[in-house]
């Protein structure tokens, strides 16, 4: 269940697990530059049902889509030539950003038929990178609900893996630990959909600094 990693340099075997899982509709869980997450092939309807199960959340909910690099991004969000020149300064980076989401996601993750918005994450995690380059496509990723860990929402201790393990392995195909591992906190947030755009709706570990 847990495969533990060399975050600089991880197994080929367990990237090519991963991939394959991922194709197969399973959910596979690892740390990001923000917290524990669960997640799913963009590519894959089942994989994608069985995270809204997990959170028990209506199709209302929004998920994030994790890429490895812009061009990846591109794939599944509308990027205009501002928007592309505003992310190449800033990824990978401790940001999330809201754009239109391209007809390709669309019908996979789209939170309602008239909500075509779709967040974009390009996390400073080389094997995070790898995971996804592995899979050869976005990952829809969410949190990990402290109520499965059965503790509080608000909780602040350390999550471990075999705490996830003992926990969660019902849920999940696998667990990948790079071991020692710090995060830095909630993402910050840029709305790319208003035509004021990019607007700043949450600062947060991602610097805003000089770029207004």
């Amino acid at each position: 269940m847990i495969e533990y990693i060399i975050p600089h340099n991880p197994d080929d075997r367990i990237l090519k697990k991963a991939d394959e899982l991922l194709q197969a509709g399973e959910i596979i869980c690892f740390p990001t530059d923000t917290n524990w997450i669960l997640a799913a092939s963009s590519e894959n309807k089942v994989g994608i049902e069985k995270l809204y199960k997990i959170k028990h959340e209506s199709k209302q909910k929004h998920f994030s889509l994790l890429c490895s690099h812009i061009s990846m991004a591109s794939e599944v969000a509308i990027i205009d030539n501002q928007a592309f020149k505003f992310l190449k300064m800033i990824t990978p980076g401790h940001y999330t950003f809201i754009f239109e989401a391209t007809k390709k996601i669309a019908k996979h993750v789209q939170a309602s038929k008239t909500d075509k918005e779709v967040g974009i994450r390009i996390v400073p995690l080389d094997f995070v990178s790898s995971i996804i380059d592995a899979h050869g496509h976005s990952l829809v990723s969410t949190n990990i609900p402290m109520n499965l860990l059965n503790l509080p929402e608000d909780s602040e201790e350390p999550i471990y893996s075999f705490m996830l393990e003992e926990n969660i392995s019902h849920l999940v195909a696998m667990i990948i630990d790079p071991g020692e591992h710090e995060f830095a906190g909630p993402s910050t947030i840029f709305n790319f959909t208003s035509d004021e755009a990019p607007v700043l709706v949450r600062e947060g570990a991602g610097s805003v600094e000089g770029l207004y």
